[in-house]
């Protein structure tokens, strides 16, 4: 049995310019950290020939074209597995097709891929992970979205991440001392709205405004630099403000990116103490992470209380990793 076990994602600054149609004339970039929720991937060797797959379903089937869920079907091709598998998948957060931004179904492309080529005894990098998880869901199966979030699952940590016009990707640590990640973390509050949605259709919206969009997102890609050269220099009084100036442009990429619920409860954080936040991912619903020092957050917790439930959360220095192998 082998178990794959990958973090998720909380991006913090530069989301939208991780899409080729931005990058391709020039570069994006983000600035984005792992967290400890996690998607585990389970993979054996079946006793017959026949492939399992065990999700919020069950599927037993013959043949690899035969299998339903796109992620695991598409994976397999790649690792060249044909019959007589079990995989079986689950995660700290509910997993289905509605999202709650923290890049779950590009942990489980990425999960899937290092599970099954562990499974073939084969030990494969974070960069190729990520490349071959954007191959399946942008290349093959044509999902709206970027590339961060399988490069942010991949290679874990807090990590800066530019996206070249030739498709390359340069992963970069943000080096800063300990106690200012540990503060920057400490100040990160994460609220679950209750409100799952669709990902694809903001994103759909996102990616076909976004020739009309670029000087908002030119001023994503200039926040990542800044926020970074904050944490380089140990300085976090400005985040906050970053990150409230980032949600203000957010809003504007795509419709559906927020709604009255999603305000009122950042007004009502902002009221209580917050400097900032956003809603991670696409929008329209999963978390609300906000910046709050710790003097204000008792304030913010109870402002929100009422209408959302906070999580709590830490940053994850590893990427996809397997954590049991036995063959």
């Amino acid at each position: 049995m082998i178990i794959s076990r990958t973090p998720l994602r909380a991006s913090l600054f530069g989301g939208g310019s991780d899409f080729a149609d931005y990058y391709k004339n020039g570069f994006g970039q983000v600035l984005s950290t792992a967290i400890n929720m996690y998607i585990y991937i389970m993979v054996s060797k079946k006793f017959d020939e026949l492939i399992r797959v065990s999700y919020s379903k069950t599927e037993l089937v013959k043949s690899v074209d035969e299998v339903k869920h796109n992620i695991v079907r598409e994976a397999m091709k790649i690792a060249g597995i044909e019959k007589g598998i079990d995989i079986v998948y689950m995660g700290d957060i509910p997993l289905g097709s509605a999202g709650t931004g923290l890049a779950s179904s590009s942990a489980i492309a990425v999960g899937i891929l290092n599970a099954l080529y562990a499974y073939k005894g084969q030990h494969v990098s974070a960069e190729f992970l990520a490349q071959k998880a954007c191959e399946i869901e942008i290349g093959v199966l044509k999902n709206p979205i970027g590339k961060q979030d399988q490069y942010a699952v991949a290679y874990g940590g807090l990590n800066t991440y530019r996206f070249n016009a030739d498709e390359t990707v340069f992963a970069n640590p943000v080096i800063c001392k300990k106690s200012t990640k540990k503060l920057l973390c400490e100040n990160l509050m994460f609220f679950y709205t209750g409100i799952t949605r669709r990902s694809s259709s903001i994103l759909k919206s996102q990616r076909q405004r976004i020739k009309n969009t670029v000087p908002c997102i030119d001023r994503l890609v200039e926040m990542v630099d800044t926020a970074k050269n904050l944490m380089v220099n140990n300085d976090l009084s400005k985040i906050g403000g970053l990150l409230h100036e980032s949600w203000e442009i957010k809003k504007m990429l795509a419709g559906g990116i927020t709604n009255p619920k999603i305000d009122a409860c950042y007004n009502a954080a902002r009221r209580a103490g917050a400097q900032g936040g956003k809603i991670l991912g696409a929008g329209g619903g999963g978390f609300l992470m906000l910046y709050c020092e710790k003097d204000c957050q008792q304030s913010v917790r109870e402002a929100l209380g009422r209408d959302l439930r906070e999580i709590p959360i830490d940053f994850e220095p590893e990427g996809s990793k397997i954590i049991y192998f036995n063959d």
